[in-house]
């Protein structure tokens, strides 16, 4: 079967948006798109339509209108791998057994690798110290815990080890979330001192990966994400992975949330009147 005229021209639109040919962030005018191809509206628009279903652009009507473009990022990818485990009906013993396989090398591969550690370390000591001011909130804690694990896998050098891993880290990290609401509603999260050895755990594996130490940060992630992963195993081990709730939909697709948070280490690294070593 021949391909229809639109699916063609999605193709080289798709084309053109992977390799950054469209600077601006916008797609032509539909009237200048129907001139490059030499078509009529109708499959220009139907082509429209399938990059907008595949998350690529977004198309906005009126005098300020346009196809907007969205470059998938790890939000993206993440709720794409989210959704196929959920519509295989995967359970989260699954999901944090993938996770215990592959996060853990990373933390080694980041130990081994100097940008990574330099890249890496004003990111974690924000994150830890930000991490002790809301000990004793069970979801904000369980928030800033998890960013700890997303910022070792983003500074992955490996780009498509990082891209995978991190994917899976975000997936388990809304599933977490979730968790931690209803622990808490129900008066199960776990207690002060539980959440000082998580906080404790966290230093000691960023210890390790800047003393570019690879076996003893891989040795420490391990072990970490053994114990702390039970804490939801033994509640929701045998649930799903949820792509799709309202909750696990915002988890996965606010990637501008994420990267505001990583910002504002940033921000709190170039503050002068306090020292990282104090939150260590």
């Amino acid at each position: 079967m021949q391909p229809r005229l639109a699916e063609l021209i999605a193709s080289e639109l798709r084309e053109q948006i992977l390799n950054g040919v469209h600077t601006s962030g916008l797609l032509p005018k539909q009237d200048d798109l129907v001139a490059m191809f030499g078509v009529s509206a109708p499959p220009l628009r139907e082509a429209l339509r399938i990059l907008e279903g595949e998350g690529l652009i977004t198309v906005r009507r009126g005098k300020a209108g346009g196809a907007l473009i969205h470059m998938p990022d790890g939000g993206s990818v993440s709720h794409s791998i989210g959704v196929a485990l959920q519509g295989d009906q995967v359970h989260l013993r699954d999901l944090g057994s993938s996770i215990l396989m592959f996060e853990p090398a990373c933390a080694a591969t980041c130990a081994t690798d100097e940008g990574a550690r330099e890249a890496l370390r004003p990111l974690v000591e924000g994150n830890l110290r930000l991490t002790e001011e809301v000990i004793g909130d069970g979801p904000a804690f369980t928030h800033r815990a998890r960013q700890f694990h997303d910022l070792v896998v983003a500074q992955t050098p490996v780009a498509t080890t990082r891209i995978i891993v991190r994917s899976l880290v975000a997936i388990w990290s809304t599933q977490e979330e979730t968790w931690a609401h209803e622990a808490t509603d129900l008066g199960r999260y776990p207690t002060v001192d539980a959440q000082k050895q998580v906080l404790a755990a966290h230093r000691r594996i960023a210890d390790k990966i800047f003393d570019a130490d690879a076996a003893g940060a891989e040795r420490y992630a391990r072990a970490h994400l053994e114990a702390s992963q039970q804490n939801m195993l033994s509640q929701f081990g045998d649930r799903v992975v949820d792509a799709s709730s309202a909750r696990a939909v915002r988890g996965l697709r606010d990637e501008t949330a994420r990267q505001s948070e990583i910002a504002r280490l940033h921000e709190l690294e170039a503050q002068p009147a306090r020292s990282w070593a104090s939150a260590l």
